[in-house]
C-alpha cells in the first residue's frame, strides 16, 4: 500500500492481491513502530542496537538507511493520518526488548499496525490506483532476464489473465503458514519467495525464522500475539509452577533478544513437561493494562481471562522471515525490474535475528526506496558480507512419505525445522519435502497454488538450515551449538 501510494506520482499503479487489500499480517502487530525520535536517542543508537541483534550477519549499510530515514517516514504517515499515541502533545514512545532508549511509537496502544493499515487502505481507496482483489499471482513474466509483467488466477472465476509491467514490486509478506502454531493470518503462505524462486531470482538468508516467544496458547484458541511491549512494560514469564525462570537463562531477563527468550521458555515447558508458561502482570495497575493493551485486555477477556488479575498462558509460534528474497538497498532483486519490499524481501538488515519493531519501518524504508530507484539510479549492492551460493538439490532420496497437506507440512516444520534443529532430522524433513514436491499435482485455484508455495518455500528453508553448520540468532542446531567465525556469510540459494 505504501509502495503503491508513492509510485502514483511517477505512472500508473496497479495492485493485485488475492483477498482483500485488508489481508495481511500488517493489522496484526501490536509491538509498534521503532525511530530514534525521543530526547537522548540518536540513529547510532538504533544502528547498533539492530546490529547487536543481527547477530554479526546485519547489512550495515541496510541498517544505516533505516535508522537513518525513519524519522521521514514517520512523518510520512502521520501526514497521511496514522494517530500515533501522543502524551501532552508529544509521540509517545516506549521501550522494548533489546531497544537501548525508548523508540517505540504506538497507534491505539496494541493496535498500531491495524491503524497504519487501515489509514494507507483509506488512502490508496481515494487515490486514482487500480487494485483487482482476489487476483492471485502465479508467475512472473520475464525475458532476457528483465520482468515483463506477471500472470494472475482470477480466483473467484478460475480465468488467467496476463498484466504486463515496467516494475513488479513483490509486497506478499512471510511465510508463518508453513508451521502448526504460528501468529501469522492464513494469507502469509511464501507466495512472493516462491514466485521469485521460479523466476530465477536469489533467496537468502532462509534459515532465519523468528518464533515469537509469547502466543496465547489455549485449547481450541488459534495462537494470538501478546506484544513484546506486554514484557518491556514490566511483565514477568513464570513456569507453571510459578517460578520467575528467566533470570536463570539471561542477565536481561525477560527483555532477552526473542530467540534467547524462545529458546530458554521451550526449555523450561520441557522441564516442566507442560506445553505452556505464564506472563504475569498481575503487578501493573489495572488501568495501565487496559489504556495500554486494550486489544490483548479484551481478546482475553472474550476467552474466560481477566490479565489484571491472573495469568496469561503463553508458548512460542511462528513469526517473522527474517530472509526472503534477496535485494539491494533500493528492494530490487536479482532480476531486473523486480522488487521486493517488507517481509519477503531480504536486504540482509536483520541478519540472524530481527529487532523488535523493525518491520514496519523496513516496510516503509525501503517501498519508498523502492520506487526511488527508478529516479535515481546510483544504487548500492546488496549485503557486503561473503555469500555462500549454493543450488537447491532438485532430487534427495526418493523415500516414500504420506501425502502432501499444509497440515502434515505444518506439523513437520513445527518439529524438525522449528526452534531447535538437528541435522539429522533436518535431513529427513528436506527429504520428506522434496518428495512432496515432486508429487504435487498442478495447481489450479487458490489452495493448491499456496500449498505448493509452501511446500516450495519450506525446502528453501530446510535447505538453508542443512548448510549453515552453526547457531546464530533464531537458527540454533544441536549438533552446532556455537556461533562460528566462519560463518559470517550469508546462504544465497537459486534455481538449478
Amino acid at each position: 500500500l505504501f509502495a503503491a501510494l508513492q509510485a502514483r506520482e511517477h505512472g500508473s499503479v496497479l495492485i493485485l492481491t488475492k483477498g482483500g487489500i485488508d489481508d495481511c499480517n500488517t493489522k496484526h502487530a501490536q509491538g509498534g513502530i521503532a525511530a530514534a525520535i525521543g530526547e537522548g536517542d540518536t540513529p547510532d543508537l538504533h544502528f547498533w542496537d539492530t546490529v547487536v541483534a543481527g547477530a554479526g550477519l546485519s547489512n550495515r549499510d541496510a541498517v544505516r538507511i533505516l535508522v537513518t530515514e525513519a524519522a521521514d517516514r514517520i512523518a510520512d504517515l502521520i501526514e497521511m493520518g496514522v494517530p500515533f499515541d501522543t502524551v501532552d502533545g508529544e509521540v509517545a514512545l516506549a521501550k522494548e526488548a533489546a531497544h537501548a532508549m525508548p523508540r517505540i511509537l504506538h497507534a491505539g496502544g496494541d493496535a498500531t499496525g491495524e491503524h497504519i493499515e487501515v489509514t494507507l487502505g483509506r488512502n490508496v481507496r481515494q487515490s486514482k490506483i487500480e487494485v483487482l482483489e482476489h487476483f492471485l499471482a502465479t508467475e512472473i513474466l520475464v525475458e532476457d532476464g528483465i520482468v515483463r509483467g506477471v500472470e494472475a488466477l482470477e480466483t473467484r472465476t478460475g480465468s488467467m489473465e496476463q498484466f504486463g509491467c515496467k516494475h513488479l514490486v513483490l509486497a506478499t509478506g512471510g511465510a508463518g503458514r508453513l508451521f502448526k502454531y504460528t501468529t501469522n493470518s492464513e494469507v502469509a503462505t511464501g507466495d512472493g519467495v516462491s514466485l521469485a524462486y521460479q523466476a530465477g531470482a536469489e533467496i537468502m538468508d532462509m534459515e532465519f525464522f523468528q518464533f515469537h516467544p509469547t502466543a496465547i496458547r489455549l485449547p481450541g484458541v488459534p495462537p494470538f500475539l501478546i506484544s513484546e511491549a506486554v514484557r518491556g512494560e514490566g511483565g514477568l514469564l513464570r513456569n507453571v509452577e510459578g517460578h520467575r525462570f528467566m533470570p536463570d537463562y539471561s542477565p536481561e531477563k525477560e527483555l532477552a533478544p526473542r530467540d534467547v527468550v524462545t529458546r530458554s521458555i521451550l526449555y523450561e515447558m520441557q522441564k516442566t513437561h507442560s506445553d505452556r508458561v505464564f506472563l504475569d502482570i498481575t503487578h501493573l495497575a489495572p488501568r495501565v493494562i487496559t489504556t495500554r493493551f486494550p486489544h490483548i485486555y479484551r481478546f482475553c477477556s472474550d476467552h474466560g481471562l481477566d490479565i489484571t488479575k491472573g495469568l496469561i498462558p503463553v508458548a512460542p509460534a511462528a513469526h517473522y522471515m527474517m530472509g526472503g528474497v534477496k535485494t539491494d538497498s533500493w528492494g530490487e532483486t536479482t532480476i531486473k525490474g523486480l522488487f521486493a519490499v517488507g517481509e519477503t524481501g531480504c536486504t540482509g538488515l536483520h541478519g540472524a535475528n530481527r529487532l523488535a519493531s523493525n518491520s514496519l519501518l523496513e516496510v516503509l524504508v525501503f517501498s519508498k526506496r523502492a520506487v526511488e530507484k527508478d529516479i535515481d539510479k546510483t544504487g548500492e549492492d546488496g549485503p557486503g558480507l561473503g555469500e555462500l551460493s549454493q543450488c537447491c538439490v532438485p532430487g534427495r532420496d526418493g523415500s516414500e512419505v504420506p501425502l502432501a497437506s499444509s497440515t502434515a507440512l505444518q506439523a513437520l516444520m513445527w518439529e524438525d525445522i522449528g526452534i531447535i534443529r538437528a541435522g539429522d532430522s533436518l535431513d529427513k524433513a528436506a527429504n520428506t519435502i522434496s518428495a512432496w514436491e515432486k508429487c504435487l499435482e498442478r495447481p489450479s485455484d487458490r489452495s493448491s497454488y499456496e500449498l505448493n508455495n509452501l511446500v516450495l518455500t519450506g525446502r528453501l528453508v530446510a535447505e538453508a538450515a542443512l548448510i549453515r553448520k552453526e547457531s546464530r540468532g533464531a537458527h540454533f542446531r544441536t549438533d552446532f551449538p556455537e556461533t562460528s567465525p566462519d560463518w559470517v556469510k550469508h546462504v544465497v540459494l537459486k534455481r538449478c
